[in-house]
């Protein structure tokens, strides 16, 4: 058990700053505009002053030691190689001297960069000040509640006002859903919010006197979901509640088994006949609508793979994937494009093989971080990392179709459920004592009641 730390000022607004910043990006169209991204950075700063307030005051610099830090380092600190000149390129209509660097658009990179920092200040803040189950709690009841009223706020604009968001900021360029500019952002966004309660149900770690409250919570994400009409956020749910249905079930045990799965399926109803109740048969035709755009996701994955084949083993540079795409599009380019819609693809093309290693050890300490805290005695604990780490797992599904983790909001929920899988495994000192759901409790104190009185009475009469 850690030992307790008495929680400063600055620490107390610190965690509030965390949480207050999950919220604005979210409400702020996601945080892609230049003036939202402003404040996002400029929030960073305060952290980092926050961060050294508590350190003066308290006595001691925290910090978290997870290794799940390590990429986000790593991908800062390659973005900042990438923009180092090594040497000149050749004079380029009448420009002399420009710089040679990996990145193809140096400035996008150094953009990227500065981005990775702001994450990276956000993620160890995280890590470092959810550091107590009460704080733990909190931080799970805020994504819970605000998943459950942003995606109703988000049913009521989807039927009274679905191209304008807010009833003020028309997008007729993109289908918005929410708060969102992209309906597959606001899709993505409800995965992470929807499966934290989730798995807090499969594990029971839920009151009985709760679970009514939470599964229509749960619904009216779901329903949003659908309503949005995001064919990748359908399948990254469906993909997301088989993820959960197997980390719950270590046991044999054929009747928990059923009970899950009918759960699953109830719920997966429920969803789809609210969403037709709601939107109609829109909502639901959209989702197997074929796409009539022309740059299509098989094109554009298609150039990509051209993209990493002429920019290995360095990449094209984070953040220049539009610049290094065209050359290779065989399209006429009246639609640009900024985006592999496959982050996995994208990574590939933007950082090379330095991308492939960050990647592939960040979903390696992921998921086992993520089975190993799984496994704790705590029921609450247990069900908050199995939870944030099925809405990490969807995420991960989702980015095979489209681009959502590039979007600040997206990215931000993302590096919170990181967090929670990772405080999951901690022990607390205002731990819970709560090894198993409270009903099981309670029937296992009632069988035993009665056989202990009977003891007494016999041990009296001799």
């Amino acid at each position: 058990m850690t030992k307790e730390i008495e929680a400063t000022r600055a620490s107390k607004i610190l965690f509030f700053l965390l949480c207050a910043t999950i919220i604005f990006t979210t409400l702020a169209y996601g945080t892609v505009h230049q003036p939202t991204l402003a404040i996002f950075y400029l929030l960073a700063v305060a952290a980092v002053v926050l961060w050294a307030t508590d350190a003066l005051v308290g006595g001691a610099l925290r910090f978290h030691k997870s290794r799940l830090q390590i990429p986000l380092i790593a991908a800062f600190l390659y973005a900042l190689v990438q923009i180092v000149p090594f040497g000149s390129l050749a004079a380029l209509g009448g420009v002399e001297n420009i710089p040679r660097t990996i990145s193809l658009d140096p400035f996008a990179t150094q953009i990227a960069a500065l981005h990775f920092f702001a994450l990276l200040i956000f993620f160890a803040a995280l890590l470092t000040y959810i550091d107590s189950a009460k704080r733990l709690r909190k931080v799970v009841v805020m994504i819970t509640i605000f998943g459950f009223v942003y995606a109703f706020f988000a049913i009521l604009q989807a039927v009274l006002s679905p191209q304008k968001i807010y009833g003020i900021y028309d997008v007729p360029y993109a289908k918005p859903f929410g708060s969102f500019v992209n309906r597959h952002n606001f899709a993505a966004y409800m995965e992470m919010t929807l499966c934290l309660p989730l798995g807090l149900m499969f594990v029971g770690a839920v009151e009985k006197d709760r679970r009514l409250l939470y599964l229509t919570g749960i619904a009216l994400m779901g329903v949003a979901l659908i309503l949005s009409g995001s064919r990748g956020g359908l399948i990254a749910l469906l993909a997301a509640i088989f993820f959960l249905i197997i980390l719950t079930n270590k046991t044999k045990n054929t009747r928990q088994l059923a009970l899950k799965i009918g759960l699953a399926v109830l719920l997966l109803a429920t969803i789809i006949v609210g969403a037709a109740l709601i939107g109609g048969e829109s909502s639901l035709t959209r989702i197997t609508e074929a796409e009539t755009s022309p740059t299509t996701r098989t094109h554009m994955w298609g150039v990509t793979l051209s993209v990493i084949r002429n920019n290995l083993p360095f990449g094209a540079g984070f953040g220049a994937f539009g610049v290094a795409y065209t050359p290779f599009d065989s399209l006429n380019g009246l639609e640009r494009v900024e985006q592999a819609h496959n982050d996995y693809l994208e990574v590939l093309a933007t950082a090379g093989i330095v991308g492939l290693i960050i990647g592939g050890f960040f979903l390696f300490q992921l998921f086992r971080t993520g089975l190993k805290n799984s496994d704790t005695s705590n029921v609450f604990r247990r069900g908050v990392c199995v939870g944030a780490l099925a809405g990490c797992f969807a995420i991960l599904v989702h980015s095979l179709f489209d681009f959502v983790l590039h979007t600040t909001a997206i990215s931000m929920l993302f590096i919170t459920l990181i967090s929670l899988v990772v405080v999951s495994g901690n022990k607390f000192p205002d731990d819970r004592e709560e090894t198993e759901p409270r009903e099981s409790k309670k029937r296992r104190s009632a069988n035993v009641t009665p056989f202990d009185r009977e003891r007494k009475k016999r041990a009296l009469k001799d």
